[in-house]
């Protein structure tokens, strides 16, 4: 497993164990079953999980399943899913904050009876103005002031669900003047009907996630609450919670970490969904999607994202992610394992006019340039070959590195070529080049190299070439994100490979020579089309192919 980066959390933990050497470092990853893990969630697995095993500590998987209302049985599994192939392990069983709604409703409790928390009735739109802005202090709920025997008998009833939703919360009563917003009489207890998955229809009431967060992690004896920077201020309820509630002695503390931010796409689960509803994406799953399951599905290996997670550190300072990072770190880690192929995505006909269209030649071709123990491969040469349309131009500029009519170019692996003619079809369009060969393979005159196919010993593909979701870096940022939504995010390409790819069994992904990285994907029956994704493209020096279209 690779080790995490030494940073500021590393230098508290350490701090924290000089002063009691005894204490067992815990830690725990709490999603909310409400989507798919993302990347941003790769991340915080990767930090909590890392420091557990570096101090020989533990590391809780605790689902945060406090509003029903938005969750779901199959979220909860594709959740463990996701982390068991990222190869990381939780403590013992998965924990539930749901294990805990008794004794957080007894801790309501004990802040009502302590004058600390109240029911209140106004709605959430009038609980919003009374509590204020940055620049406007709030003021208090008119329903602050009751007993503390109306409040019990009030809450119990909001417990047995004699109340509608929405018409009674729980508040604590902290301070509606404070330059907190966060403590400005936070919302505690909302009433909920929604049939829970783990709790059934035992509870009408369900706590908030700033309630039951804090109690849950001193319960399990969480030593260092790990959590983004948005939560900062939450910090302040935190503290508050635990201290009115006597979690004095070794308390769990929080500490803040900025949330990973990744150009071109978004990552929360809220507007992912909203793409799955308007049908722009298929699933949270679709390989377009930086999700750890999209990512799987596009080819993305556990060890790349380990990789990008240790690049990007851990620090407190907010700032964008370049997604070339991310790509370098796949293409790092399939580099040496991908076996080498040729294929072509935008086909264009070449006749070599002074070869017989009957001959045939095989010549061999390593599987990889640089481990020689992958051993070579027979590629067929024949007249009628593909090569990819971008790698000829009748008026190139001086910097163009393809075939040009009268000019020289060598096929990878075999000989030169010339250019000489071109033939159109009823459209004007190009149907095929009329070529000639130099059989003479010890040319040692240097020719820019292409690619190429013969006919005869090609399959016809799909190729999925996955681009951005959004044009725009900070998506995330976008207030309508279906506007903002790529339409050229998925192009679908028909094209050829060579025939040993149909049927080889390789584990994990090919490298098409001069295009990408791509991942074959299961056929639904044998009739069905093959069908590659592109994982990611190739550093070209003279295009890009993500550029394809």
């Amino acid at each position: 497993m690779t080790d995490v980066k030494n940073n500021f959390i590393n230098k508290i933990i350490n701090r924290s164990i000089l002063r009691n050497p005894n204490r067992k470092i815990r830690t725990r990853f709490p999603p909310e079953p409400n989507g798919y893990l993302h990347i941003g969630h790769a991340k915080s697995i990767f930090l909590n999980s890392n420091i557990a095993n570096k101090y020989n500590g533990t590391c809780n998987l605790r689902f945060d399943d406090t509003n029903p209302k938005k969750e779901n049985i199959k979220y909860i599994n594709a959740i463990k899913k996701d982390i068991k192939w990222l190869g990381f392990e939780w403590y013992k069983n998965p924990k539930y904050t749901s294990n805990y709604f008794q004794q957080l409703y007894q801790y309501a409790i004990q802040l009502i009876e302590n004058n600390l928390a109240y029911v209140d009735e106004l709605n959430i739109k009038e609980i919003k103005q009374y509590r204020g802005t940055l620049k406007k202090k709030g003021k208090n709920s008119p329903f602050r002031n009751r007993s503390i025997e109306e409040n019990l008998i009030l809450f119990e009833k909001m417990k047995n669900g004699i109340f509608i939703e929405g018409s009674m919360c729980l508040r604590a009563k902290i301070n509606m003047k404070s330059p907190y917003i966060i403590l400005r009489d936070p919302v505690l207890y909302r009433i909920i009907f929604s049939e829970h998955h783990q709790t059934k229809k035992k509870w009408y009431i369900y706590p908030m996630y700033d309630f039951a967060h804090c109690i849950a992690d001193a319960l399990e004896g969480i030593t260092h609450s790990l959590c983004t920077l948005e939560f900062i201020d939450n910090r302040q309820l935190y503290i508050w919670i635990l201290k009115k509630l006597n979690f004095i002695q070794k308390p769990p503390k929080q500490y803040e970490f900025s949330k990973l931010n990744l150009e071109n796409t978004i990552l929360s689960k809220r507007k992912i969904q909203q793409l799955i509803d308007a049908k722009l994406v298929n699933g949270w799953n679709d390989p377009r999607l930086h999700t750890i399951s999209g990512l799987k599905s596009k080819g993305y290996t556990k060890n790349s994202i380990k990789m990008f997670c240790q690049k990007i550190g851990i620090t407190k300072q907010q700032n964008m992610i370049e997604l070339s990072l991310l790509e370098s770190c796949i293409r790092k880690d399939l580099n040496m394992s991908s076996p080498r192929r040729m294929a072509v995505i935008n086909p264009i006909k070449l006749i070599i006019t002074n070869i017989n269209e009957h001959h045939t030649e095989y010549l061999h071709a390593p599987n990889h340039p640089h481990i020689k123990k992958m051993g070579t491969r027979k590629i067929l040469f024949s007249n009628e070959i593909y090569i990819e349309k971008e790698d000829f131009c009748k008026k190139p500029n001086k910097d163009y590195k393809g075939l040009i009519l009268g000019e020289k170019v060598r096929l990878k692996y075999s000989y030169v070529i010339q250019a000489n003619k071109i033939l159109k079809n009823k459209n004007n369009k190009i149907s095929c080049i009329l070529c000639t060969c130099d059989l003479n393979k010890k040319i040692k005159q240097k020719y820019n190299i292409i690619h190429w196919i013969s006919i005869k010993n090609s399959t016809k593909v799909k190729f999925n070439l996955f681009n951005v979701l959004f044009k725009n870096k900070n998506a995330e940022q976008e207030n309508n994100i279906i506007e903002a939504y790529n339409h050229n995010s998925c192009i679908i390409k028909t094209g050829y490979i060579e025939s040993i790819i149909s049927s080889e069994k390789i584990k994990h992904a090919y490298q098409f020579e001069r295009i990408g990285y791509f991942i074959k994907t299961k056929k639904k029956s044998k009739h069905d089309t093959i069908i590659f994704n592109r994982i990611v493209s190739l550093k070209n020096k003279y295009r890009k192919f993500s550029k394809i279209n």
